[in-house]
């Protein structure tokens, strides 16, 4: 197993944040996006939040790749209609490079 832990941020708007924390309610979530990301190997995945900044942990399988990923991602139309639809709530970090969403952090400590 693999384990890789990202940031992304909101926008800043209570409003936006409220509602992007209704769709990631187990019952508001889309199946066709679950499939497609147990398919690409993740295991388990777990978004947490606090003010306007995302932290995701994602335990993947050891042949994990997020090229692999990107690429079911793209030719999946729901993925691609669930992506459009949450940018409406994202914002990228300000040092993400062009086009990236989630940012994998570098782990500096462990006990």
């Amino acid at each position: 197993m693999k384990r890789y832990c990202m940031a992304l941020d909101l926008e800043d708007d209570p409003d936006l944040i409220s509602a992007y924390r209704e769709w990631h309610k187990a019952e508001n979530g889309w199946p066709e996006v679950n499939e497609s990301i147990l398919a690409a190997g993740v295991r388990q995945m777990e978004i947490y939040c606090v003010g306007n900044r995302l932290f995701m942990i994602m335990e993947t399988e050891d042949t994990f790749s997020f090229e692999r990923k990107a690429m079911l991602d793209a030719a999946n139309p729901k993925v691609q209609e669930w992506e459009k639809l949450m940018w409406r709530f994202q914002r990228p970090l300000p040092f993400a490079k062009e086009g990236e969403k989630w940012v994998v952090m570098n782990k500096i400590y462990e006990l």
